[in-house]
């Protein structure tokens, strides 16, 4: 691991004005993924800016009947949140997929959103990668990639995204709350907040350099039977190979986001109007213009046949 400098932040709007004056500052919470990328030198950070004592680890009700989540509430805390299991279950479901007891708690809300791809390539310096190293190229393509993505990608880029949380996210409509180094803040929507790869796969969203999420917003609860089923190549604990977030109420319409399948949460809205005739014609239209590799070409079946496992399981 490379030398270092630290500091601890004391406000929101102080740690995002110190990052904007450290160009290549990051952000420290929980760590669970930045200290193994820094101890791969994949991540090399001259300057390390720790938000934990900053109070964002509150799960607190909003006036308009939702959850606003503090960016430091740790994985553990918002699965077993009482409010979070009763209203917004296919959240919780997606956190207790997603990792050990032990990371989970150690890993935040923020951080989780902001963790960075598991693609091989990405953690093999040796290899070449345009998201570590920009115009490197993507040894991926044409090497080995049942794990990669299928739909969204591009020809520098076939990365996916691992959070099982952002998938949950994404089906329920959250936005992503944020503040600059001015103090000012906005909130971005899920849908807009990660990136496609296009010919910058090295950014993977939205955010601004040195802008800092504060806190994750979910509206008012929809009602209607939440799933989360998640395929992995073994039972342990393991990203997925493609995973389903669900809500499906009980006329047969309902939201679907899909995992492992592209460089973010998958959702297309339009295919939901589908779900009343079944999981083939739903996978149809939210994978219409997949390009998938022969090693991964299996996932858009395992997509429709998982999403048909879990309107199984919501009509019980």
């Amino acid at each position: 691991m490379r030398p270092f400098s630290y500091e601890r932040a004391t406000t929101p709007a102080a740690a995002a004005l110190a990052a904007r004056a450290r160009p290549g500052a990051k952000f420290i919470a929980g760590g669970t993924n930045l200290l193994d990328l820094m101890k791969l030198q994949i991540e090399t950070p001259a300057h390390l800016i720790d938000v934990g004592p900053l109070g964002l680890d509150r799960i607190e009700e909003t006036p308009e009947g939702g959850l606003r989540i503090g960016a430091l509430v740790s994985n553990s805390d918002l699965a077993g949140d009482a409010r979070v299991r009763r209203d917004y279950g296919v959240l919780s479901r997606a956190l207790l997929a997603g990792a050990s007891g032990q990371l989970r708690n150690k890993a935040t809300t923020g951080g989780n959103l902001l963790q960075r791809t598991r693609c091989p390539y990405f953690y093999d310096t040796a290899q070449a990668c345009n998201k570590r190293e920009p115009g490197s190229g993507c040894a991926a393509i044409g090497g080995f990639s049942r794990q990669l993505a299928v739909i969204g990608v591009s020809d520098h880029c076939i990365a996916t995204h691992p959070s099982d949380m952002a998938v949950a996210m994404r089906v329920l409509d959250a936005q992503v709350e944020t503040v600059n180094a001015a103090g000012e803040t906005r909130a971005i929507p899920m849908a807009e907040f990660h990136r496609l790869p296009e010919d910058r796969p090295h950014i993977d969203t939205v955010l601004p350099p040195g802008d800092l999420i504060t806190a994750v917003t979910l509206p008012r609860p929809i009602g209607g039977t939440h799933v989360y089923r998640k395929v992995r190549d073994r039972a342990s604990y393991a990203f997925a190979v493609v995973s389903v977030a669900a809500v499906l109420q009980r006329d047969g319409t309902g939201r679907v986001a899909f995992g492992g399948l592209a460089h973010k949460p998958w959702r297309v809205e339009a295919a939901e109007a589908a779900l009343p005739q079944g999981a083939k014609a739903v996978a149809a239209i939210a994978l219409a213009g997949a390009r998938p590799t022969h090693e991964n070409a299996f996932k858009v079946t395992l997509a429709e046949r998982t999403l048909a496992a879990v309107i199984s399981d919501a009509r019980g």
